[in-house]
């Protein structure tokens, strides 16, 4: 089983920080570890990458919000793609 994610773009909005990016899952994986550079974490956005909304297809944040530390853990359909927004603050 394997997650990755991938940060295309980090950018400051106030004083917040917004890291956006990319996850993959292969070999049966439904989830994993986005891993932020953030010293906290306020809002996820995930969106998976499919053609249709599918009603096995479902993406969730396994944290409470507001996160202290920058690691989100996130529950994914299998095998699903998709595309992520996180807001938060600091950097470490």
């Amino acid at each position: 089983m394997a997650f990755t994610a991938t940060t295309s773009s980090i950018t400051v909005f106030g004083n917040k920080r917004i890291v956006i990016g990319s996850y993959t899952n292969t070999a049966g994986s439904s989830g994993g570890d986005i891993v932020t550079g953030l010293l906290s974490v306020d809002f996820v956005s995930l969106t998976p990458n499919v053609a249709a909304v599918l009603p096995t297809t479902s993406v969730g944040v396994d944290e409470t919000l507001p996160l202290s530390g920058g690691t989100v853990t996130v529950a994914t359909g299998t095998d699903e793609n998709g595309y992520f927004m996180l807001v938060g603050t600091g950097s470490a």
